[in-house]
């Protein structure tokens, strides 16, 4: 499975929630309008798996919402959002794709939104019907208790909100059912929000981590156990690993893996996603993986950006940038960011780990290519095959985010 050296893997060092939505699942109880009368032809309903029952019931513990709803940087910059695009909001229809405990919906109907459809197919739709009757806002709020591939809504609507982002920005692939929603109601022109985002990488120096997880084993207690270094190498870096890093970790400048513009994106784009990069080390430090982070952009409609122009944007902003991520692009007014050296997020960092650390020289170079696919086993895993050189020697390093 592996070639080269000094090759590993990260290990989850926290239980990994799951992030809800709709790319599979069952249709359960909920209230159902007339069937769309538009005549565009619908996107085809992806069936359900057991994964995707699973991933919907995960979804009905109050701790995944808690933990979400006290991510001050996340549901700030959602409503700062609804707030700054409030024009395209007020007296339009809404639909909230994966509403959870409908946070954005209520953002929305305060807005000035006409009417909200919330959306979500694990059983925090109950509690969420529950909050949108306390707030009276059952007039403006409908709560669909389904996911978003079965629920019928009777009118297009203006505008398509969801936080839809996982951990590495793709893990869930929860973005393939705003863009289902999009196809089949999103009136001409609407708005999507998030509007774009962006997926980066960079290697990284972390040597605390390595000490805490491999060389703990050299003294324990006074008793050598330098024997189950080996096993812990694996325990510890064969997956990726989900945490919280500093722009100080950071040895590079990042690349950008994918570029996401939420008005154009077809979901087969989704599927395998690949990106050549090549890194100058900015230190003399020790090479002890990857790490991959994400910002999302909060634009109209008409701002929308093609890949091309945001590579160039991003291109032009280097000279300016920090580290471990790009500056916030001048016509950007909202931006969700979950870089190193940003405030820290739910989301973290995703880091690749390498079993054996390389030493870097500072100045030298360290290219290749990173493929991330969505996992045949199951669409909301991801395959990661990283391919880098450096030193004179190929390494290839593959995991499973599951």
């Amino acid at each position: 499975m592996f070639s080269g050296g000094a090759d590993g893997n990260g290990h989850l060092t926290r239980s990994r929630r799951p992030r809800r939505g709709g790319v599979g699942g069952s249709g359960m109880g909920f209230p159902q309008g007339k069937v769309d009368s538009g005549a565009q032809p619908h996107p085809a309903a992806p069936p359900c798996t057991d994964y995707d029952m699973a991933y919907f019931k995960a979804y009905s513990h109050l701790g995944v919402h808690e933990e979400m709803l006290k991510d001050h940087v996340r549901t700030s910059t959602y409503r700062n959002a609804i707030m700054h695009h409030q024009d395209l909001i007020s007296g339009k229809v809404v639909l909230d794709v994966g509403c959870g405990t409908g946070v954005l919906s209520i953002f929305c109907a305060n807005a000035g939104a006409t009417r909200v459809y919330a959306v979500d197919a694990s059983d925090i739709a109950i509690q969420a019907m529950e909050i949108v009757r306390e707030n009276e806002l059952s007039d403006k709020v409908v709560v669909l208790h389904a996911r978003i591939e079965d629920v019928i809504i009777e009118e297009k609507v203006d505008v398509i909100i969801s936080e839809w982002m996982g951990y590495m920005l793709l893990y869930e692939s929860m973005l393939g059912s705003v863009i289902f929603a999009r196809d089949k109601w999103l009136k001409p022109g609407g708005l999507i929000l998030p509007s774009h985002a962006s997926l980066y990488m960079a290697p990284i120096t972390n040597s605390q981590r390595y000490h805490d997880s491999i060389y703990f084993w050299r003294d324990v207690y006074g008793i050598k156990m330098t024997s189950m270094m080996p096993l812990a190498k694996q325990c510890a870096f064969m997956e990726p690993s989900v945490e919280t890093i500093s722009g100080e970790n950071v040895l590079t400048w990042p690349t950008v893996v994918a570029l996401v513009d939420c008005y154009t994106i077809q979901a087969q784009e989704l599927e395998t996603i690949t990106a050549a990069f090549k890194f100058t080390s900015m230190l003399q430090a020790p090479l002890h993986g990857f790490a991959f982070w994400f910002d999302v952009e909060f634009n109209g409609p008409v701002r929308q950006k093609s890949k091309k122009q945001a590579s160039q944007s991003l291109d032009g902003n280097k000279q300016n940038a920090s580290p471990s991520s790009k500056k916030k692009k001048q016509d950007v007014s909202i931006v969700l960011s979950t870089a190193p050296e940003d405030a820290p997020t739910h989301w973290q960092q995703t880091l690749l780990y390498l079993f054996e650390p390389i030493e870097l020289n500072k100045d030298q170079n360290i290219e290749g290519s990173v493929t991330i696919s969505q996992s045949q086993q199951h669409a909301r895993f991801l395959n990661i095959c990283l391919k880098y050189f450096t030193g004179d020697q190929w390494y290839v390093k593959e995991s499973v985010m599951r």
